[in-house]
């Protein structure tokens, strides 16, 4: 790949995400007004011809790594995994 090709396709990909984050915006505004009207009718599945629609309490259970780190820093460290990756950034 040439040095033209790549700023092309970077700036493609700046405007990729710039649109995301566009449809991303009017995603939230949409699910934000379907939430608000189940809150206020208290009815969390919406059925229609072609669409279910649910809004669900979820409850869930994790491991206070902070307290455990300072409670039983031992066993943290027994059972602390790392791991490598590359992260891709675009600024």
């Amino acid at each position: 790949m040439t040095a033209n090709e790549i700023r092309e396709t970077v700036k493609n990909l700046r405007e990729y995400k710039r649109m995301m984050q566009e449809l991303q915006a009017e995603i939230d505004a949409a699910e934000d007004l379907i939430k608000a009207e189940m809150n206020e009718t208290g009815n969390y599945e919406i059925t229609g011809d072609d669409f279910k629609v649910t809004y669900n309490e979820v409850t869930s259970t994790r491991v206070d790594t902070t307290a455990l780190k300072k409670a039983l820093p031992d066993v943290v460290a027994r059972f602390t995994k790392s791991t490598t990756y590359r992260r891709f950034c675009l600024a």
